[in-house]
């Protein structure tokens, strides 16, 4: 991820960008904004009528898969690997074999997400890089047409 965000930042330019030593992590603003992030998401997936298909297979209440998400998005900006730490290799497309992923609930991830890091994520460079990894990340999850 760390590489498909540099390659979107021009060497010149004068913002604070990721690299092995500033992660994209620590740019969001660290731990706070990770789990606000989280949180947001999902937020945003209960409230918006877009995600209701996407609400509708998680299971209640949200606090376990907040928390999970949260140690996830930890580890995939860069910060402290926490999921790993407890469940080992996200193997994010393995864990979701199980259920049913359609473009049309990616679709609807996404849309929670953009919306969650148009609120978290400040810089509009990183932010976009941040959507086009995430969108990469989402679409690998996509097991079946319909």
């Amino acid at each position: 991820m760390l590489k498909l965000l540099k390659k979107m930042l021009k060497p010149d330019d004068n913002k604070r960008h990721p690299t092995p030593q500033v992660t994209p992590y620590e740019l969001i603003g660290g731990e706070e904004a990770t789990r606000r992030l989280a949180n947001l998401f999902y937020d945003i997936m209960a409230a918006a009528p877009e995600s209701a298909e996407l609400y509708a297979i998680h299971p209640l209440p949200l606090d376990a898969i907040r928390q999970k998400f949260y140690e996830f998005l930890s580890g995939w900006l860069g910060g402290p690997s926490l999921f790993e730490q407890k469940y080992g290799h996200p193997r994010l497309r393995m864990r979701h074999m199980p259920f049913t992923v359609t473009p049309q609930l990616r679709d609807q991830w996404m849309f929670c997400m953009n919306k969650a890091l148009d609120e978290v994520v400040e810089d509009k460079l990183l932010r976009g890089g941040l959507k086009e990894a995430l969108s990469q990340l989402a679409s690998h999850m996509i097991n079946s047409d319909n």
